[in-house]
């Protein structure tokens, strides 16, 4: 439960009081770190502090019950920390020049992952790249239909075809002898 002097200080930042919000952003920059600090890699905490207090300067008029506060502070770290985790994806996903990597030797991949690597080289560039978006990337329908610049229904609709075309494409067709021996006959 939440302090009466922060309450009030809550009320007056609220309001507009820019002394009163520096109090309360203050006081609470402890708690956001500490809970950063579980939430994101160790690089990206004082990023995800910095940014999540930035964004409670600028809408703490919108919230609408004081006591939801300290909720509302964490969810928005939170989200930050999310944020960051995809950015970081996002970069680590960046084609690499092929002259770099010619030396490095991995091994084929084989079973299940053979098979959707197969299914995903067969996809159409924008099947495959929602797919990744969605499945790989974790990212929301969305956040895909912005960062693709389409409507969130047609995002939804061409991530549908996309997995149903990777089910017809990682389905084993009934005349194949891999198919007749799993049957019994």
């Amino acid at each position: 439960m939440q302090d009466q002097a922060l309450q009030q200080q809550l009320e007056l930042a609220r309001s507009g009081n820019r002394r009163a919000l520096e109090t309360v952003l203050t006081r609470s920059r402890q708690d956001l770190r500490r809970y950063a600090e579980y939430h994101c890699a160790i690089n990206d905490v004082e990023d995800a502090v910095q940014e999540s207090l930035l964004l409670v300067s600028r809408k703490i008029g919108t919230l609408r019950a004081i006591e939801a506060y300290t909720s509302w502070l964490f969810r928005i770290v939170k989200r930050e920390c999310n944020r960051l985790k995809r950015a970081a994806r996002h970069v680590l996903m960046e084609p690499a020049d092929l002259a770099e990597i010619a030396d490095i030797q991995t091994p084929a991949p084989s079973g299940l992952l053979r098979d959707i690597a197969a299914a995903l080289a067969q996809m159409p560039p924008h099947y495959r790249e929602i797919i990744l978006m969605r499945d790989l990337e974790g990212m929301t329908t969305a956040e895909i239909a912005h960062c693709l610049d389409l409507h969130p229904e047609a995002a939804k609709a061409r991530l549908h075809r996309a997995r149903s075309l990777a089910r017809q494409f990682l389905t084993v067709p009934e005349t194949t002898p891999a198919r007749e021996a799993i049957v019994p006959g």
